[in-house]
């Protein structure tokens, strides 16, 4: 950019890594911030973004989606800042309320559970002072802020990932500087993948969730969906149950219309569902998004289809579930404390079960760590003082809510962008990217910044 068009970007994330997305841009006379999450890995006030850099007060800020990585901190930076409106798409506006009261509550139960005096980290009213902030923005509708006689204009765009994902687009005196947000182009079965500007840009702000993930040169959804199937298929016939831990939003649902599709289409035998966690309580809520939108395809008629059912209460550690069936659980990494532990604390140590992961398990989580356990090792589940042999079957399969490494790639070399910027990625995924742009003619002499935590560029 010109000297007077600088943009100033701050990567207020603490960790080296995905954790608590948040960049605050200074853009002309504009101060933004784009999400303000929670560290999903860290206690109490170390999960929080550094907002000690936001020196002044914010414009506006940008809510790319509802995900509590990008979402779980908003409360806290709007009490600082409640002047400030907040951008996001119709959908995030109508989830963002539900997914923060239910960190609120996890929070309330952290308190008791963990002796974390400082939580919860905001009160309920602040979630409900949020919920008149929200200004929402049409998908490739630009809106025009002023501020000291220059003008500023936004436009948000599809990202796929979970419904009402959105990239951002700022255009700043015939600069264009683009997020992406988290991305996913191919369609969903609930919504579809994304869609983002077409053209030269100036800056490319990009995720990297999946740099270290090799695509497979006879991989495709298709087939892996086909595998996930048969996998389902199979241990059902042989007596076992089947556990797919999946994130709330989004992917639990997206599972949940996969089965009902498999099992009208006889792929999958007839048998009990049980849905239990936050993802069950936001069925309304994408159930009436699809009727007043058209931006989500969930109807809580599939839930009542597939007779799903809720997870018992009294489940026990290395006592088998009963009745045997298909169990869609969150959390999608198998947290500590949620449904999705507690029942594979139960099925792991019995052969004939199955654990089918469909996302993407950070190795430090108790999902990422029973994906890297070998077949027949101990794996252990502190918070519950219970240590099994792994017997079940375990696999993960490609199925991410995340684009590929090389469809961003492919996206970036076609955008021919004076300047990229690596962000939302452990330090290893923004390392392939980084040598891949500058191994490619025409990323090749780009500024390439692979966005450390707590640091500022000028890009």
């Amino acid at each position: 950019m010109d000297d007077d068009c600088t943009m100033k970007l701050t990567n207020l994330n603490t960790r080296d890594g995905i954790g608590a997305n948040s960049m605050f841009v200074e853009i002309g006379p504009f101060k933004i911030l784009i999400d303000a999450g929670l560290d999903p890995k860290s206690i109490g006030r170390e999960a929080l973004p550094d907002y000690s850099f936001i020196d002044s007060a914010l414009d506006f800020m940008v809510l790319t989606h509802c995900h509590l990585d990008h979402l779980g901190s908003l409360p806290v930076i709007m009490r600082r800042h409640p002047q400030a409106p907040i951008l996001c798409s119709v959908p995030t506006a109508n989830l963002a309320p539900r997914m923060l009261i239910n960190s609120y509550n996890v929070m309330m139960r952290q308190r008791e559970e963990l002796h974390i005096p400082e939580y919860p980290l905001y009160p309920q009213s602040d979630i409900h002072a949020i919920e008149k902030q929200f200004m929402t923005l049409p998908f490739e509708r630009p809106r025009i802020f002023d501020k000291d006689g220059q003008e500023l204009t936004v436009t948000l765009y599809a990202s796929g990932h979970i419904p009402g994902a959105a990239g951002v687009l700022f255009e700043y005196k015939h600069r264009r500087v683009f997020f992406t947000g988290d991305v996913l182009f191919r369609n969903m079965n609930i919504i579809r993948g994304a869609a983002f500007p077409t053209g030269k840009l100036d800056v490319l702000v990009t995720e990297t969730t999946r740099g270290d993930t090799l695509r497979k040169t006879d991989h495709t959804y298709e087939e892996e969906l086909k595998r996930f199937i048969h996998t389902i298929h199979r241990t059902i016939l042989q007596g076992g149950s089947v556990l797919i831990p999946v994130f709330a939003l989004g992917r639990m649902q997206e599972v949940l219309f996969i089965l009902n599709e498999a099992m009208r289409d006889g792929a999958i035998p007839e048998c009990p569902v049980f849905a239990s966690g936050l993802g069950v309580a936001l069925v309304d809520h994408l159930d009436a998004l699809t009727k007043k939108t058209g931006l989500v395809n969930f109807r809580k008629k599939i839930l009542q289809d597939l007779n799903a059912k809720p997870l018992a209460r009294d489940l026990m550690p290395g006592v088998d579930l009963q009745p045997k069936g298909i169990y869609v659980l969150s959390s999608g990494m198998l947290v500590e404390s949620t449904p999705s532990y507690l029942a594979a604390a139960s099925m792991l140590g019995h052969p004939h079960n199955a654990i089918c992961f469909v996302g993407y398990c950070d190795p430090d989580t108790p999902g990422g760590r029973l994906l890297a356990t070998p077949h027949d090792d101990s794996y252990s589940f502190p918070t519950l003082d219970y240590v099994t042999r792994v017997r079940a079957h375990v696999e993960r399969f490609d199925m991410s809510g995340h684009a590929d490494r090389e469809e961003l790639l492919d996206f970036a070399i076609n955008a021919s962008p004076r300047a990229i910027v690596l962000t939302h990625g452990d330090p290893s995924a923004r390392a392939w990217f980084e040598d891949e742009f500058y191994a490619h003619p025409v990323t090749a002499s780009a500024k390439i910044i692979n966005a450390e935590p707590s640091m500022y560029y000028d890009v």
